[in-house]
């Protein structure tokens, strides 16, 4: 099998920018001329092995680096906004969009940003009324969608956040557990902490500096919003400084992720790092044992597997994501090629959307798609009870999964012939964008393709996709 070329031009040049050096300095530290480096910073060639192993030894760079990042974000995400019905007329060829996304980063979150800008538009004339009962209408994404893209493109992964948690989590360690750390922590900054028998899951006075948990709730919901209130009162500055890096363009935008913060510290001193990581390897992954072994929820064990991309101490690049029960999205990340539509639902024909016919069962799917590339996939339900009779029950599914190169690793792929094409589930991101031509579930066209009508003929769709 041939070896693929690198082409990582904008990421060598976000790796010179970050290390300060001229185009000349790097040029010599790496052991190449300065016009090869100019070269390969404009991907006319590819990185070479010599340059691989320069990083390597030179600045101690995780090189997997350079073969990750956001290019199979952005095109995914170019993508989808190309199928959008408004530039039908206008398809982009899939290899001019790779060519963007890694030659031209930032004109391709441009792009991305002014048809988000489009959509927002054209939503608020969907409501006509609303739009114009309004003053303060503005050209910008809603908070929450800043915030998805935030967490998204930073692989899910805050450095210094994740590090602080874990130092908290070993203080905690000698003082009984990460739970009583977490009191003591609240109790040293004159905060009581009350465990009362109400709806809401955490409660903050700052009056009386008395922090009230249900307990309704879960232990390890308990235990994770104390988690969430010492973040807040102990790491804000951390927290505040992350956020400022952020540059967020509202206020809303800003409190959404610094709450989001304070949630991604709680899950990371539930399970620390490098003690996580370590476990995961060793139970291959077991979710339920991982549950137990850290006092966490199936939900917030697979969701924090998704984030260990530490640089130089990587885990498995899994992607994650929840949904509803009418197949909207709630949570996505993607630490692997395969990427999640930003609008509308997940694909129908991935198993996440049976987990509902299924409560409290795993259910394994192979999948394939549409570019050929092959994964394991697991969804389980997560409802969630109000805490007494007549409460509403929340539920969702979720999905984690990995490419089928890495799932040998997880003891849920054990028994699966992998070896057989059709034991591969087809399935896509979007209907739009999806290239299947005989999919039963089709729900809208793909603009990309030429579609024939025969009025004398019925198959499983109207229409048949040349």
């Amino acid at each position: 099998m041939a070896t693929q070329k690198l082409y990582a031009g904008a990421k060598l040049r976000e790796i010179r920018t970050r290390l300060g050096l001229t185009q000349k300095e790097f040029a010599q530290k790496l052991g190449v001329s300065l016009p090869y480096l100019n070269q390969m910073e404009n991907n006319n060639r590819p990185v070479s092995t010599t340059v691989v192993l320069a990083l390597a030894q030179e600045f101690g760079l995780d090189v997997t680096e350079l073969s990750t990042g956001d290019s199979e974000r952005l095109v995914s995400d170019m993508r989808e906004a190309m199928a959008d019905p408004v530039l039908a007329d206008t398809t982009a060829p899939l290899a001019d969009l790779r060519l963007t996304a890694s030659n031209a980063p930032a004109l391709a979150r441009a792009f991305l940003e002014l048809h988000r800008a489009y959509r927002q538009t054209h939503e608020r004339l969907a409501s006509l009324d609303e739009a114009l009962g309004r003053q303060d209408v503005q050209m910008q994404p809603s908070p929450w969608d800043e915030v998805r893209d935030f967490f998204h493109y930073c692989d899910n992964y805050i450095d210094a956040v994740d590090r602080a948690a874990e130092n908290f989590a070993k203080r905690a360690k000698s003082e009984g557990g990460i739970r009583r750390g977490a009191i003591n922590a609240l109790n040293s900054k004159g905060v009581s902490v009350e465990i009362s028998d109400v709806d809401q899951l955490r409660h903050f006075d700052p009056n009386s500096r008395t922090l009230f948990i249900s307990g309704r709730a879960t232990t390890e919901t308990q235990t994770f919003q104390m988690l969430l209130q010492v973040a807040l009162l102990l790491s804000d500055k951390l927290l505040e400084a992350t956020l400022d890096f952020a540059r967020f363009q509202t206020d809303a935008a800003r409190a959404i992720a610094k709450i989001g913060l304070a949630n991604y510290f709680a899950g990371a001193a539930m399970m620390p790092y490098e003690i996580f990581l370590l476990a995961a390897r060793e139970t291959r992954h077991d979710l339920e044992i991982l549950a137990n072994r850290f006092g966490a929820s199936i939900e917030q064990v697979a969701h924090r597997l998704s984030t260990l991309q530490r640089p130089r101490a990587k885990g498995i690049p899994f992607f994650f994501v929840r949904v509803d029960q009418a197949g909207t999205i709630t949570k996505r990340h993607s630490a692997t090629r395969l990427q999640f539509a930003r609008f509308g639902g997940a694909c129908p024909l991935w198993n996440v959307h049976r987990a509902f016919e299924t409560p409290g069962r795993f259910l394994r799917q192979l999948a394939e798609t549409p570019d050929g590339v092959r994964y394991f996939s697991l969804a389980r339900d997560v409802s969630k009870t109000g805490g007494h009779y007549g409460a509403p029950v929340r539920r969702y599914a979720i999905a984690l999964g990995c490419e089928i190169r890495h799932a040998d690793a997880l003891v849920y792929a054990d028994h699966m012939d992998m070896s057989m094409p059709e034991a591969f589930s087809p399935i896509g991101i979007s209907c739009r964008i999806c290239e299947r031509a005989d999919c039963h579930q089709r729900s809208v066209p793909p603009l990309e393709r030429q579609l024939t009508i025969n009025e004398n003929e019925r198959g499983i769709l109207p229409y048949e996709v040349g």
